[in-house]
């Protein structure tokens, strides 16, 4: 095979049984029985299952031969991927689909769709193949965000998109995880919020910070470039197949009121492979040019953490962060993207702060990331450390939430929804019980209870419980206590 060049899925014709609705069959032991008559398959249920299997993990090899070759040569085109969207690998994304979701502009559910799913996939693959596949206008609907005032835009693909998206996706994935930055965490697989948490907070604690930059891209998703988008992937992928399907998707428009809009920038809404796409626009518009460029010029210590496209930048010197954000500004116009000027701000921060700031009579700062306020802190010997709490909105937000959900519930029968209430505060620890923020996750625990108690006495006109019963019954169906689940205190 030529260097640089790759052809993934070559098949001997040694190993070739046969094929059936587009699909690759492989020899195995105990399929010596199965016959070919006339181009199709004929074989036992236990045989079938077989071969499902040997096809899912034929689709994993392949994917992680396409990570193998960029992994080992960082010149790699890749030339063969269209061929990775056949019947098995939809099958297969079929399935990884969330069952429950809303419907697109067609009304098909995913039920629907399962009910002759065989013959719908076999219809789409063809249609792949002469070219005649269209993706379907996204249908955009408005959805009152947490704060029950402002309307956010969002996005719903008809499930046979869906279905595309999520193969591409997975392929996509295969390709560019290998290439993205350590510091890069959003919408990546085995990474998480509390992983880039963790990062920012080693990265403040171990070196000499003491600016911040917390930045966010104004309208990101809405604002990415079709034309640097598809140069950006042309660094890596020469399949023309798969880069056409991937403007068809970026062009297919929106559906609003039965009033169609032209797309001309941004990425599919809500589309399943939005957020890769997202990641390669940073990662050659930011990521890469922060690294290896940026870097270089800057005087004393500079680190990014960046999650989806909000991201912080810890600073040794003021004079050098100020050169970043003046610089930023302008590498993120090129590619016609531009910082929010509300959200976007350079503050001092670190184990001087806190000093420098009160010797200004001021309050040191603090800055918001991913759902958290970070301020300047003491350990119990009195060095610094970062300090995290829920963010005051975010928690607000949340218990508007609790309290809607325990109204809605205060007509069942209170055993009926006490295990979802269980359910729902573990999750809330989930996220915020972290290192530094017991006292938020406590304080939700306890307006949680006090809201419960509310609701359950509105039942009717009659009071329903005391105090002291309410308690009785925690102590006999107990609800999960405030802990820490993710320890980031771990320089000690």
């Amino acid at each position: 095979m030529k260097k640089g060049l790759l052809a993934v899925g070559l098949i001997h014709s040694r190993d070739v049984v046969g094929v059936m609705s587009g699909e690759t069959l492989s020899r195995s032991k105990g399929l010596t029985s199965i016959r070919k008559v006339k181009g199709h398959i004929f074989c036992t249920q236990r045989q079938a299952i077989i071969l499902n299997t040997e096809s899912r993990f034929n689709m994993e090899t392949k994917l992680r031969l396409i990570t193998k070759h960029v992994t080992e040569d960082i010149d790699i085109k890749l030339t063969s991927l269209a061929h990775l969207l056949n019947y098995n690998s939809l099958w297969e994304s079929f399935f990884m689909l969330d069952r429950n979701k809303a419907p697109g502009i067609d009304d098909v559910t995913w039920e629907q769709y399962r009910e002759d799913l065989s013959e719908n996939l076999k219809n789409l693959v063809e249609r792949m193949k002469t070219g005649s596949y269209k993706p379907q206008p996204v249908r955009r609907t408005h959805i009152t965000k947490d704060d029950g005032k402002s309307k956010r835009p969002l996005g719903i693909p008809a499930l046979e998109d869906k279905i595309v998206q999520k193969a591409m996706a997975r392929i996509l994935n295969a390709i560019y995880e290998p290439l993205f930055m350590e510091f890069s965490y959003g919408f990546r697989p085995e990474r998480s919020c509390h992983d880039a948490l963790d990062k920012l907070d080693k990265d403040i604690m171990k070196n000499l910070v003491n600016h911040v930059i917390d930045a966010d891209i104004k309208g990101f998703f809405d604002n990415v470039g079709h034309d640097w988008l598809m140069r950006m992937l042309e660094e890596k992928i020469v399949d023309k197949n798969f880069l056409k399907l991937i403007r068809k998707f970026l062009k297919a428009g929106v559906m609003e009121e039965g009033k169609y809009y032209d797309t001309e920038v941004g990425t599919p809404q809500g589309g399943v492979v939005s957020p890769i796409l997202a990641n390669v626009y940073l990662h050659y518009a930011l990521d890469l040019w922060f690294d290896r460029k940026l870097k270089r010029h800057i005087k004393g210590y500079v680190s990014m953490v960046r999650y989806a496209d909000d991201f912080v930048i810890v600073v040794q010197y003021k004079k050098e962060a100020t050169k970043i954000r003046n610089i930023l500004e302008k590498r993120l116009e090129k590619f016609e993207l531009e910082l929010s000027a509300r959200k976007t701000r350079t503050i001092e921060f670190g184990r001087y702060a806190k000093e420098n700031a009160k010797k200004k009579g001021k309050k040191p700062d603090s800055f918001d990331f991913l759902g958290f306020t970070h301020y300047c802190d003491k350990t119990r010997r009195g060095y610094f450390k970062v300090g995290r709490k829920t963010k005051t909105k975010k928690f607000m937000q949340k218990i508007k939430a609790m309290n809607k959900w325990l109204k809605a519930q205060r007509t069942n029968n209170l055993k009926d929804w006490w295990r979802k209430l269980a359910s729902k505060l573990s999750g809330h620890y989930e996220y915020y019980g972290i290192s530094g923020n017991f006292q938020g996750i406590r304080k939700f625990y306890f307006q949680t209870l006090k809201l419960t108690l509310k609701w359950i006495n509105r039942r009717s006109q009659k009071r329903s419980m005391t105090i002291e019963q309410f308690y009785r019954y925690l102590e006999k169906y107990e609800l999960p206590k405030p802990s820490i689940r993710h320890k980031l205190y771990t320089l000690w």
